[in-house]
């Protein structure tokens, strides 16, 4: 089992920017792909990104391509989320997770391990 913690949630401005960090502990990483979801209130949890641990290969939802940036520090055990030019549809409570790389790790089904959330709100 893997434990997972988010932080650097708040509010910004649209057209700001943001760095979310998921701390990570437990079992080993290299066979899994940590990804970020986020869930806006009425809303379902949408899938935003994901990075295979070992290589660090990504895959992008479009609703965040080139606005969005995964990366992962692995002596930190650390997933980030850098988020720019933030809009209000950003807006949402934002979760990283941990899914099997064997998985697609595209639907939250897939995942097994996740953190409580942070939340992020973009004022316009």
């Amino acid at each position: 089992q893997v434990q997972l913690v988010e932080s650097g949630g708040g509010l910004v401005q649209a057209g700001g920017s943001l760095r979310l960090s998921c701390a990570a502990s437990g079992r080993t990483f290299s066979n899994l792909r940590m990804g970020w979801f986020r869930q806006a209130p009425g809303k379902e949890r949408e899938f935003l990104v994901c990075i295979r641990w070992g290589g660090g290969s990504t895959v992008y939802a479009d609703s965040v391509k080139g606005r969005f940036t995964i990366s992962r520090d692995k002596a930190m055990n650390t997933v980030y989320l850098q988020m720019n030019s933030l809009k209000s549809e950003d807006t949402a409570v934002y979760y990283c997770a941990a899914c099997d790389s064997g998985s697609t790790c595209l639907r939250q089904q897939e995942y097994s391990s996740w953190g409580r959330g942070t939340q992020v709100t973009v004022s316009s």
